[in-house]
């Protein structure tokens, strides 16, 4: 049983399926076996760790296609409906080279078109609820096939309504994204926006934006085939103005974003003056480039991710008063 995830930690279940047709999960859901046990459903395992043996059925679709919605098209809205199963980021360089815009910030994250609801998945100032039009999805107790339109999908930061609500109670069989005919470069993000500079790309190309994004990213994050991880394994917290006010106060360069609920804190900024970047406890460490990533230093359980994690989240608060989230889901 191979069960892929990123961090590259042996995991078993009770049951792993692969799915890559419409009509093998259609007779799957009208079998009804996925509701006599736990259900989880795995698309690139880029947010995974897995920590104990799942007591259920694994669910890994690895149906492809990506399709011009015509009738939806019009204007400079151009619709495009991919597969769960497809490949993140050769989706959106499909798209790029198509010229259909508004996934270039989105390059190189690691996972499946059918997370991207799920998790609500964002960098450098984007996020998939920007883009996303509707979700395709089967329910699995009765196999009744249900469109969400965006708003349906309550995101949120790296959050949804699959994640919450209704998770594993649907799975997610394509995306329909609405982007742009016209190529507008969003470049908001300081770093990205430095890199830009530094290589002379005053107005860069769809193409370019997307490899600046990739040559930022992957100098900050170690490239999954290289250096297991789940990215970035912790939450941005938001904390109110007061206690903003409160820790700016005592630490002067810290880092943060204004928000509506607040002020958005980096929490790689926290874990690494918490004295945390670099640092290691067991086969498990804190990334040396970046202190947001956990890093597998080579055969390490997810017993150990997790000690690691709980020993961060324990520091942050007692240096900040600021409580950290995991991104990673813990299996």
């Amino acid at each position: 049983m191979n069960i892929s995830n990123t961090f590259g930690i042996p995991a078993t279940a009770d049951r792993y399926l692969e799915i890559r047709e419409e009509t093998e999960l259609q007779a799957l859901l009208a079998g009804g076996t996925l509701c006599n046990a736990p259900l989880l459903l795995l698309g690139g395992g880029s947010n995974m760790v897995f920590a104990h043996h799942f007591p259920g059925t694994i669910l890994h679709l690895e149906n492809k296609g990506i399709r011009l919605v015509e009738e939806l098209c019009s204007g400079d809205d151009v619709f495009v409906e991919a597969a769960a199963g497809e490949v993140w980021d050769d989706f959106v360089q499909h798209c790029i080279a198509h010229e259909w815009h508004g996934l270039e910030n989105l390059t190189a994250i690691p996972g499946t078109v059918g997370a991207s609801p799920v998790q609500n998945v964002g960098a450098y100032g984007v996020e998939a609820k920007d883009v996303i039009h509707s979700v395709r999805t089967f329910e699995v107790a009765t196999g009744r096939e249900r469109i969400f339109m965006n708003e349906e999908c309550r995101f949120a930061y790296r959050d949804s309504i699959f994640k919450g609500e209704l998770k594993d109670r649907y799975i997610v069989w394509s995306v329909t994204f609405r982007l742009r005919r016209t190529f507008q470069p969003d470049v908001r993000y300081k770093a990205l926006s430095d890199a830009l500079a530094a290589a002379g790309m005053e107005h860069p190309t769809a193409q370019q934006l997307s490899e600046a994004i990739a040559k930022v990213r992957w100098s900050k994050l170690p490239r999954p085939e290289e250096k297991g991880s789940a990215g970035s394994f912790f939450k941005n917290p938001v904390v109110s103005e007061s206690q903003y006010r409160k820790l700016l106060s005592e630490y002067p360069d810290m880092v943060a974003y204004p928000v509506a609920e607040g002020y958005k804190l980096a929490a790689g900024w926290l874990i690494e003056h918490a004295g945390w970047k670099g640092r290691s406890l067991g086969r498990c460490g804190v990334y040396e480039r970046q202190a947001l990533v956990l890093v597998n230093l080579g055969g390490c359980t997810g017993q150990e991710v997790v000690a690691l994690a709980d020993a961060v989240t324990a520091d942050v608060e007692r240096r900040f008063g600021v409580t950290l989230q995991k991104e990673a889901i813990i299996i």
